[in-house]
């Protein structure tokens, strides 16, 4: 008898992953594709779904079965994840009429947000975005954008589909989208049991049809297509599930399984997730139904996490650049080396990093990056380590709120890119209070589409099985002497943009 293997994918910011896992978890084979994201203009994000999302999808299955020697058929199941809160216009054909805009970091429909929060009122909004403010990571306002600005276009639009929607759509030639995504980037036009509100779409954004069915996250909604399987090497009929988004798929498979699991996912941007058996209504932070059933996910972002990191040793750095294409260290653990070398703190320096203005908890799409305190003794090493505890003072923000709400935080869990700078690990311990851990398979958001496929075709009974596959990695104590030295600073964190916000909106 045939082994079972299932196979993941996600697609994300600059690159895309993929994963082969066996029936017991296992992984047999991985595979990377590195990609662009396009910036036309401040604010604009967005990428060819074509080329960049499909392209990757085809080069990463075609690479994964032939170099892992797997047959096609032994492929019981496969599920695909993606970027969050995208928009991308499709005819008939599932042919994109646009490039992609891309999630809260595309702040394009800043206006659209503005006219509907007026349009709506206060006693209306709360009913419809659950107490929160509209933000950048909403979609519905990126869909009024393209009415409002590309008619031609939107007349054109078969259905606004979200990244891992359109992929699926590609596979199958079915237009699903999944619970987490429907009911949070989405929102107001799903109702609680997954149909689409036609009167509220209609009222401010496009008709309902024109969206995608809600599915749960695990439903195998259809099966790959001649024409799919021509491209990406699966073989036809393989079992496609409505995937979701690279955050969720990512908590899943570092263990956000239960309520008291926390994710902090350190990617380009630093994406945070909270499992609650309680629906919290804080318009700083988001709130829906989490991937696992019964449960609620409590979630944030901060826009500008690896991507500073990297802006900093491209613009800071470009030495250890050069030494690293020569053949030298690598240039980021290179800079992780440097940071140990500098005290908690950063000596005064102060960084927001908000960069790309920002999304969670202060939702503020004209927010300005700012290095505060630098004195002549400050080196590039300070702003380095600086930039790191910014990020960490975001995410610790987050952590707060949680626990304002009387939210118990049993598992603090890190995944990501950010997870190999252990100094980065060890500051956020420090700055939070608590104790970090990694999964002991960190390739993220491709193994949980992976395990996800597994049960959504029945080889696991539900997500309970997973715990029993996913292993612990590293772990990492906070140095209660640094949190003593971070309660101040994150104080000045948090008032330096209080105090500077109109500054920044007037630039």
């Amino acid at each position: 008898m045939a082994n079972k293997y299932f196979m993941g994918i996600d697609v994300g910011t600059n690159e895309s992953k993929g994963v082969l896992i066996d029936e017991n978890c296992k992984i047999i084979h991985t595979e990377i594709a590195q990609h662009g994201v396009e910036n036309p203009k401040p604010n604009f994000w967005e990428h060819d779904a074509e080329v960049v999302w499909w392209g990757d999808i085809c080069k990463i299955s075609n690479a994964l079965i032939k170099n892992s020697g797997i047959k096609n058929t032994d492929i019981k199941g496969m599920g695909v994840s993606a970027l969050s809160a995208d928009v991308v216009p499709v005819d008939e054909n599932c042919v994109p009429l646009r490039k992609a805009i891309l999630y809260g970091i595309d702040a394009r429909a800043e206006k659209e947000m503005e006219y509907l929060t007026e349009y709506y009122g206060p006693q209306r909004m709360d009913t419809l975005f659950n107490g929160r403010p509209l933000c950048s990571s909403d979609c519905m306002p990126k869909i009024l954008w393209i009415k409002n600005n590309e008619p031609e276009i939107f007349e054109k639009t078969y259905k606004f589909l979200t990244a891992s929607s359109y992929i699926t759509a590609k596979l199958t030639g079915v237009y699903v989208i999944d619970r987490y995504l429907a009911l949070s980037s989405f929102a107001p036009c799903y109702r609680g049991d997954l149909s689409i509100d036609d009167e509220l779409a209609r009222e401010c954004y496009c008709r309902g049809d024109q969206l995608a069915e809600g599915k749960e996250t695990t439903d195998v909604v259809g099966y790959v297509t001649a024409e799919a399987a021509a491209q990406t090497g699966l073989a036809v009929g393989t079992p496609i599930i409505t995937g979701t988004d690279d955050s969720g798929a990512e908590a899943i498979s570092t263990g956000v399984l239960e309520p008291g699991d926390l994710m902090v996912q350190l990617g380009s941007t630093c994406y945070i997730m909270y499992c609650s058996e309680k629906m919290v209504t804080d318009e700083r932070i988001w709130a829906e139904d989490y991937l696992v059933p019964e449960t609620f996910c409590l979630d944030g972002g901060t826009n500008a996490a690896g991507a500073l990191t990297k802006w900093m040793r491209d613009t800071i750095f470009p030495d250890l650049v050069q030494a690293q294409e020569k053949g030298g260290e690598n240039a980021f653990g290179a800079m992780a080396k440097l940071a140990e070398k500098i005290p908690a703190g950063s000596e005064g320096l102060v960084v927001l990093p908000y960069f790309a203005g920002e999304r969670t908890p202060i939702n503020d799409a004209n927010a300005k990056g700012v290095f505060f305190g630098l004195l002549f003794n400050h080196t590039r090493e300070h702003m380095y380590r600086a930039a790191l505890e910014g990020v960490a003072y975001s995410i610790a923000q987050h952590v707060d709120i949680f626990e304002e709400n009387g939210l118990k935080i049993n598992n603090f869990m890190c995944v990501g890119g950010g997870t190999q700078n252990k100094e980065w690990l060890q500051i956020i311990a420090d700055v939070t209070g608590h104790t970090v851990k990694t999964a002991k398979i960190t390739i993220g958001a491709s193994y949980g589409d992976a395990m996800m496929a597994a049960i959504g075709t029945g080889h696991f009974k539900g997500y309970g099985d997973l715990s029993n596959y996913i292993e612990p990695g590293m772990v990492i104590e906070p140095n209660m002497k640094n949190h003593e030295v971070y309660k101040p600073l994150k104080k000045i964190y948090h008032e330096l943009y209080e105090n500077t916000k109109e500054l920044m909106h007037q630039l």
